[in-house]
């Protein structure tokens, strides 16, 4: 099995957080190099690149400038890790195509896991059981449901089961960590921590119920074209353990999916950052920012990948969090037996929980590291009509419009010792993983690390086009507002801002072309 490497371990949310905070600047003294700090990639056992590889994959990686054809490779989204392009619900549940025979097994005991639907303790059921007992889903299939993007509810009467809202307070100024470039510190709220869940196992009440309302709005583009956009407004309603601070600052966050998540992981740090321009001094208007956080699984500063505003290192660590936020479900990383549960939830502290027997946590080291393995194993698909005319017409109106100035379109990953899925690939997701300002209309207004209230992590494109055959449904954005990948670019605000403008401004045929592109992908 693959082996655990174990972090400092999160005790309760009420109280050892708030510790960390104030502790974290003397953690951190000496990893402050370089103008984002001593980064590097501490998660990776790396082959360092020699400089003909560098000057290869500078000319691999450049941006085309030729549209009448596709680009060497560009089909394969994931190099040699993508997998042919299935047409059923499915195109997002295969391993990784270039997996070892002897891995396969691993990744099906993953994927068992991920699928696992977790009980109540105490049960019969011992190693499924744990449950809560404050939940938002039992399983993490029920989020990411065939692992691609949840939804919000279509009804009143629907549960919000692939969404949820994240919640914290300001934080005091001696709570930031001095030593990580504006950081914003925020503190859990009192009553609820860090994450609202609207699921409660038997005897338990659950915090909250999601309750949504949208307010439509029309855009009318160039070509008379009619597009509505809605407005969503976010209640936490019937809220069962007190009032919310009066501070409280409130996040809608849908899952997203789950493909091609290990070559994220996999992209040099510095190639990255490379990209960064927090001060705009190419003046294009695009003043990307990595989010710099504190790894509970190195204990040290990391870049910011994973998440909706790059808060997570780590699969493990997004997965142990999810695990302890979504399910209720204790790991080596964050230990509590109660979850997420805090102080003033006195009932859910005191529960039974399924912690203490020969597994340890709820999820022991081995199971982490399973599921761990199956998430950053799940393929990217191959891309379709790639040398399709309309789909090449898209290409040049996705670059020259600027698209490409957050949504990067290619790098090439790590040599590594141990992961030879991930190792050396030329990859296509199209991000930056870096932060940008998206406006107000986008705004949750809720900061996390460095991200402030306006901030989103450019997410990856590949494999949109595939999201209805997936999920059943077309709505993209960080809380599905958006019904069409129109309505998301039509969202675009802030540093985007010149880039929805000319898309209003398109000729027909072109903004036709630019949605095939985006199809084909």
């Amino acid at each position: 099995m693959h082996k655990l490497t174990r972090g400092f371990c999160i005790r309760s949310v009420g109280t050892v957080l708030a510790a960390l905070l104030v502790s974290t600047a003397a953690l951190v003294e000496g990893h402050a190099a370089g103008p984002f700090g001593d980064l590097g990639d501490p998660h990776l056992n790396v082959i360092p690149r020699t400089a003909e590889e560098a000057a290869r994959i500078a000319d691999v990686t450049a941006l085309a400038t030729d549209f009448s054809a596709p680009q060497r490779f560009e089909e394969k989204s994931g190099g040699a890790a993508t997998v042919r392009a299935m047409t059923n619900a499915d195109a997002f549940s295969q391993p990784s195509g270039n997996i070892r025979f002897e891995d396969q097994l691993d990744f099906r005991v993953g994927n068992g896991l991920f699928r696992k639907l977790w009980v109540s303790s105490p049960s019969s059921t011992l190693a499924s059981d744990g449950l809560g007992p404050l939940f938002n889903a039992r399983s993490c299939q029920r989020c990411h449901i065939k692992d691609g993007r949840g939804h919000p509810p279509e009804t009143p009467e629907d549960n919000a089961i692939s969404m949820f809202l994240r919640v914290s307070i300001p934080g005091p100024a001696d709570a930031a960590i001095a030593d990580i470039k504006d950081y914003i510190a925020t503190l859990p709220e009192p009553n609820y921590g860090l994450q609202m869940q609207d699921f409660a196992v038997q005897g338990h009440a659950a915090e909250y119920r999601l309750d949504i309302v949208y307010e439509e709005e029309t855009v009318v583009l160039a070509d008379g074209t009619e597009v509505s956009l809605r407005h969503p407004q976010y209640t936490a309603a019937d809220l069962a353990y007190g009032p919310l601070h009066p501070q409280a600052m409130l996040s809608p966050r849908v899952a997203p999916q789950m493909i091609g998540l290990g070559l994220l992981e996999t992209i040099p740090a510095a190639d990255i950052l490379k990209n960064a321009d927090p001060d705009d001094l190419d003046g294009d208007g695009i003043s990307g920012r990595p989010n710099v956080i504190w790894s509970v699984e190195y204990e040290r500063p990391m870049l910011g990948r994973f998440g909706l505003k790059a808060g997570s290192p780590t699969i493990k660590e997004q997965s142990a969090a999810a695990f302890a936020g979504d399910i209720g479900i204790s790991s080596p990383l964050f230990p509590a037996g109660a979850g997420e549960c805090t102080p003033a939830q006195a009932l859910c502290e005191n529960a039974i929980h399924g912690d203490g027997d020969e597994r340890g946590t709820e999820i022991d080291a081995e199971g982490m590291e399973l599921v761990t393995f199956y998430s950053r194993n799940l393929a990217v698909p191959a891309r379709r009509a790639v040398a399709d005319a309309q789909v090449l017409r898209g290409k040049e109106v996705f670059y020259n419009t600027g698209c490409t100035a957050c949504h990067t379109p290619s790098y090439v990953t790590h040599r590594l010792e141990d992961r030879p899925e991930q190792s050396f690939q030329l990859i296509w997701p199209y991000t930056d993983v870096l932060l940008h300002d998206m406006g107000p209309g986008l705004a949750d207004n809720r900061p996390e690390a460095r991200a402030t209230g306006q901030e989103w992590r450019t997410p990856p494109l590949w494999g949109i086009g595939l999201t209805k055959q997936v999920s059943g449904h077309t709505y993209f954005l960080h809380d599905g507002r958006a019904r069409s990948l129109l309505e998301a670019v039509l969202w675009h605000g802030g540093e985007a801002l010149g880039q929805r403008d000319t898309v209003i401004n398109l000729p027909t045929a072109d903004r036709d072309a630019l949605i095939a592109y985006l199809e084909s992908l």
